[in-house]
């Protein structure tokens, strides 16, 4: 009798990865393509249709974090759960701690872009006919940021644990290569090198404001060349990452050799088939390793694009003030439709400072998050694995 054929996938979560990787790169064209164009043909009013690209690309990369650890949550085993279900109450409890911190200190502007989303929505609402003092209160609003803070941290946690496990691996490897290895320790402690340009005295007030002993301080760059600064230096660590992620992989395929070596220093004797299923599984979850790798790297890729575009930010070192808010186009009345006077209502409601506020301080949570569970892992398997 002859057998059906039936699919059977070698490499566990390949669809996903080969989605998320192909659509992310030609999201990167697209945006790429986009912004080469803003920038010959000058301001206009256009739809960014790119930013979609990248809405898309950072849904899609969110999709595969939570598949990853929905994952844990299925097992038997219950220790995975539990670090998951501990790392979001450890995250919770620090987003409410930074979201109460003094904008002097932490400047991501979001008290004055809630504002402005809090002005333009009760206008927007007063001009459909709808008496409100306000959507939510700014109490409200953190909450729901500090519960949403609390699962980017739940989904960061083992690729946070695994990426320590790989660097330690990785630097193992590199021994007689000390230009990998600087590159391998400044992949490590980017995220916090980075999240660092969002504390206002030691980035901003010290860069614009360089103390210069008895005389006057001299200022570095201005207030929008230092916002400029801070993307470029988002941008470098995660293609930094990109191009260490063959170094990494191969890190984590090291790992059937060190448990070969492992059992060959052993008493006793194990069968030939238990040998290949152990080399075996490390192959078999060699995408799950990427998908943890590369997804926190093209989440945070995208959502530094939104931040650019959005928040009305310049890839240049040398750009014009921010817009405090959207230009308003001129249309005679006959062109105006309920359609487009809601789509202008709405332009007021989500502003520039608005996105500026609510993205600066995304961006530095996902680079803070991906640092302090990769801290922890590295932690983990150096010193209480071994211990």
């Amino acid at each position: 009798m002859n057998a059906p054929c039936v699919s059977c996938p070698v490499l566990q979560y390949y669809p996903e990865f080969q989605w998320l990787v192909d659509f992310a790169f030609h999201a990167l064209l697209v945006y790429c393509a986009t912004e080469a164009y803003r920038f010959l043909s000058g301001p206009h009013n256009e739809i960014n249709l790119s930013l979609i690209w990248c809405l898309l690309t950072a849904a899609f990369s969110i999709k595969a974090l939570f598949v990853l650890t929905k994952h844990y949550f299925q097992g038997e085993d219950g220790g995975e759960r539990a670090v998951c279900i501990t790392f979001a109450a450890f995250f919770f409890v620090k987003a409410m701690a930074t979201l109460v911190i003094s904008e002097r200190f932490l400047e991501f502007g979001l008290e004055t872009g809630f504002s402005n989303f809090s002005q333009g929505a009760v206008k927007f609402l007063q001009d459909q006919g709808i008496d409100s003092s306000g959507p939510i209160s700014f109490l409200t609003f953190k909450m729901v940021l500090a519960v949403l803070c609390a699962m980017i941290g739940a989904f960061f946690t083992f690729p946070g644990l695994r990426l320590a496990k790989m660097h330690l691996d990785a630097l193992s490897d590199a021994v007689g290569h000390p230009a990998l290895q600087a590159a391998l320790h400044v992949n490590f402690l980017a995220p916090l090198l980075v999240s660092l340009l969002w504390i206002k005295p030691i980035a901003r007030d010290y860069l614009l404001h360089v103390p210069m002993g008895k005389g006057p301080p001299v200022q570095l760059m201005s207030s929008e060349s230092f916002d400029s600064a801070r993307l470029w230096a988002i941008i470098s660590m995660c293609f930094l990452r990109l191009l260490l992620t063959q170094a990494h992989m191969q890190a984590y395929l090291n790992l059937a050799k060190q448990h070969l070596e492992t059992i060959r220093k052993e008493p006793g004797r194990i069968e030939v088939r238990e040998l290949q299923k152990m080399v075996a599984r490390v192959f078999y979850y060699l995408c799950v390793i990427a998908l943890q790798y590369l997804a926190p790297t093209i989440l945070i890729l995208n959502v530094t694009f939104l931040l650019k575009s959005l928040g009305g930010h310049s890839w240049g070192l040398y750009p014009e003030p921010l817009a405090a808010d959207v230009p308003v186009t001129t249309t005679t009345v006959g062109d105006i439709t309920p359609e487009i006077a809601a789509l202008h209502g709405l332009q007021g409601v989500f502003t520039p400072p608005f996105f500026r506020g609510l993205l600066s301080y995304l961006t530095w949570w996902l680079c803070i998050c991906w640092f302090v569970t990769s801290l922890y892992g590295l932690f983990y398997h150096k010193y209480l694995l071994t211990a």
